[in-house]
């Protein structure tokens, strides 16, 4: 299968031919902090520019049609606007907390990026705990979140971020317990042996019902955990303005938008790792011609396939479904997901021991 393995590994070589070892490393980080911010930005135009375009679609519109072929270009002018917009901060806010609050948004986001293989063997940090390590980094978002709310010194912005805070938390816990149900079947925590787990099968096609509904579950718990619609409590225009970031302007609203899509691609690309083989083409048992056509097709091309597909679910959510309250909200976690998640873990767990999966 073509793969970006070979572009990592000849520069890799040329670096350390060229250079000692120490600046050889720092050059490398610096080329993959390039990388990240690059993609982080990519991300922002792209994302934004499909949400108008699905939700356009959805509502029998058009969507952004003038600046630009198409209307390409508005999200670039829109970031421009952002950028030559004034930055305020609001008397008697906590100018420190204020302004740290986005950048440990932003920070988090992109920090998750590295355990992700968008390719097969193109990989930031191939760390041996990674489905723990973005679990556990996602996590710290709802800090900055809390604090910008609370330094906004805005009842708005404090009642948004609180709403924020216990949705995140409540959520957590059946989307961890989802992904410990493909944990549970692959027999690891890395990232590159779960995607290995299912070279004759993605677990949604070998991993019988149980795996669907941990799919499902998934899909709902990140939807609500990425403060997306119908799971916009944060930000219910109707009720508090704009939520924990209504006292925020230019740049600094722009991270925390930014921050927002690029979560969406990274529980979307963590769903496409889990239950979609990641970077792993359709693969039907092995040695068939089935799967040698289809290792034809790049493994960049399958991850960002997947990925986006599941992309487009979550704004489908957006576009078809009322926002719920902040009561029902929680009611649909506590006492409808979570038992759902513990039970279907324990028949997920009772497949694995008896190799019930394909």
């Amino acid at each position: 299968m073509w793969s970006l393995q070979n572009i990592a590994d000849s520069v890799q070589h040329w670096l350390y031919a060229t250079f000692n070892p120490t600046i050889a490393m720092l050059i490398e980080f610096a080329i993959i902090g390039v990388l990240a911010i690059g993609l982080f930005s990519m991300l922002g135009l792209v994302l934004i520019y499909m949400e108008r375009k699905v939700s356009a679609w959805m509502q029998l519109r058009l969507g952004p049609n003038r600046v630009g072929p198409k209307g390409v270009f508005q999200t670039m002018a829109d970031t421009l606007k952002l950028i030559v917009k004034e930055g305020m901060t609001p008397n008697g806010a906590d100018k420190l907390l204020f302004n740290l609050a986005p950048f440990i948004v932003m920070i988090s986001a992109m920090v998750i990026l590295a355990p992700l293989t968008f390719a097969k063997g193109f990989q930031i940090w191939d760390i041996n705990i990674g489905v723990f390590f973005i679990a556990a980094i996602s996590s710290l978002s709802v800090i900055g979140i809390l604090m910008a709310g609370w330094a906004s010194n805005n009842k708005y912005s404090l009642l948004g971020a609180m709403r924020s805070g216990a949705q995140i938390v409540s959520y957590e816990l059946s989307a961890g317990l989802s992904i410990l149900a493909i944990v549970v079947l692959s027999g690891s925590l890395k990232i590159t042996d779960i995607i290995a787990s299912q070279e004759n099968g993605w677990w949604i096609f070998k991993g019988h019902v149980p795996v669907w509904i941990a799919f499902v579950i998934f899909i709902i718990a990140v939807t609500a955990e990425t403060n997306r619609a119908p799971f916009d409590l944060a930000e219910a225009e109707s009720e508090l303005t704009a939520g924990f970031h209504t006292e925020y302007s230019g740049m600094k609203f722009a991270l925390f938008f930014l921050a927002e899509y690029v979560n969406i691609f990274v529980v979307c690309a963590l769903g496409a790792i889990l239950f979609l083989g990641g970077w792993m083409p359709l693969h039907f048992g092995t040695g068939t011609k089935f799967n040698e056509v289809m290792d034809y097709i790049p493994s960049s091309v399958w991850f960002f396939g997947k990925t986006f597909f599941l992309i487009f679910v979550i704004m489908w959510f957006r576009w078809t479904f009322p926002r719920l309250r902040i009561d029902q909200l929680l009611n649909l976690e506590w006492k409808y997901l979570l038992p759902i998640s513990m039970i279907n873990l324990l028949l997920v767990t009772l497949i694995a021991i008896l190799n019930w999966h394909f």
